[in-house]
């Protein structure tokens, strides 16, 4: 396997993994009685948490709900997507 492939599978698992470390924390927000920095919650927490301060900057709650979360599943969705959905330039790249 080459360099490119080599690239577009960590990135593919990379991306996934914070897609759905994002989804765990849209559905722990549920419960705010949870501390996330403890473990295992903080396996989650401390990868997703850098981007959801700056995002938390940029978006303000609506109705008291953390909307961050929601937003870090989208941009991560759509980057990987660009990157390795099928016209995705990794995946076209490959092709040549």
């Amino acid at each position: 396997m080459d360099r490119l492939g080599v690239l577009s599978i960590s990135l593919g698992i990379l991306l996934g993994f914070m897609i759905l470390g994002n989804v765990f924390r849209i559905v722990w927000s549920w419960y705010p009685q949870i501390d996330l920095k403890q473990f295992p919650y903080s396996l989650i927490y401390y990868p997703t948490e850098p981007l959801l301060f700056l995002l938390r900057k940029l978006i303000p709650p609506l109705g008291g709900v953390d909307m961050a979360p929601v937003a870090a599943v989208a941009v991560f969705s759509l980057v990987r997507e660009l990157l390795l959905g099928q016209q995705g330039i990794l995946t076209l790249m490959q092709l040549n």
